[in-house]
C-alpha cells in the first residue's frame, strides 16, 4: 500500500486512476493498493467546539468592533474556517512580517487583542495592545506574549478578559474614588469642619478603604466565563 497525491499519481501506470474524484478543499491523501487506486481521503482542520460561540460572543459581551483571522495557512482552507466559525475579515497566506505590518497598522488605529499558538504569531503578539498565546508550544511564543493562557482552550481566554476587566475597574475605583474622598476631606478642612486630628483620622480611613477595596482583587469573580 501507498500513499500519494494527485500529482505523483498522475505519473504512474496506476489502474483506475480515472476513478479518483474531482479536487476539493481540505489535505488530499490518494491511496494505491498493488498498482491499482484504492481510496481517496480528504482531511480538513476543525474549528474548536465553542470558536463560533466565542466569536459571537465577543462583540455583545465584550463590545470587541472586529474580528479577524491572520494565518499563513492556504486560503480555502482559512475561508473555510472562517465560514465555520463567522469571521468574514480574512488574511491567509500571510508571512510573519506581514502579520506583523497588518497588526501594527490596526493597532495604531484602535487597540486590538491577538490571539496565536505558534512561533510565526510571535512578532505580531508583540506589536498588539495585548498578545495572548495559547497553549506552550514553544517559548519564544510565550516570551512574546503578555498572557499565556495554559489551557488549549478559548474558554480561558474568555476567563482572562473577565478577570483583567474586573481588575482593571477595582483599580479605578480604589485609585479614583481614594482621590475624590481625599478631595471633598481638604475642601471640608479648608472650610473649618475638620481639624488636623479629624482630618489625619478621615485619611487613614480613606486609604484603609481604597485598600480594602482593591483586596477585592484577589477573589475570582461570579462570572468566569459567558460564552453560550
Amino acid at each position: 500500500m501507498q500513499i500519494t497525491g494527485r500529482q505523483k499519481l498522475a505519473e504512474r501506470e496506476v489502474a483506475g486512476r480515472d476513478l479518483v474524484p474531482p479536487v476539493a478543499g481540505g489535505l488530499e491523501c490518494i491511496i494505491v493498493v498493488d498498482d491499482r487506486y484504492a481510496a481517496t481521503f480528504r482531511l480538513r482542520d476543525a474549528p474548536r467546539a465553542e470558536g463560533q460561540s466565542f466569536i459571537h460572543h465577543l462583540g455583545t459581551k465584550h463590545q470587541f468592533k472586529r474580528t479577524m483571522i491572520i494565518s499563513g495557512d492556504r486560503e480555502s482552507e482559512v475561508r473555510y474556517l472562517a465560514e465555520q466559525v463567522g469571521i468574514t475579515e480574512v488574511y491567509a497566506e500571510q508571512s510573519p512580517e506581514q502579520k506583523l505590518a497588518i497588526v501594527r497598522r490596526e493597532t495604531a488605529q484602535i487597540k486590538s487583542l491577538y490571539v496565536g499558538d505558534g512561533i510565526n504569531d510571535a512578532p505580531a503578539m508583540m506589536a498588539a495592545t495585548v498578545g495572548i498565546a495559547i497553549g506552550r508550544n514553544s517559548d519564544v511564543t510565550a516570551e512574546a506574549a503578555s498572557v499565556v493562557v495554559m489551557d488549549n482552550s478559548l474558554t480561558k481566554v474568555d476567563e482572562f478578559i473577565h478577570i483583567s476587566r474586573r481588575m482593571r475597574l477595582i483599580a479605578l475605583q480604589s485609585a479614583v474614588g481614594g482621590m475624590a474622598l481625599s478631595l471633598v476631606g481638604m475642601v471640608l478642612a479648608a472650610a473649618g469642619y475638620l481639624d488636623p486630628v479629624a482630618g489625619a483620622i478621615s485619611q487613614e480611613v480613606i486609604d484603609v478603604l481604597a485598600v480594602l477595596n482593591a483586596l477585592r482583587a484577589a477573589f475570582p469573580p461570579k462570572v468566569m466565563s459567558d460564552i453560550s
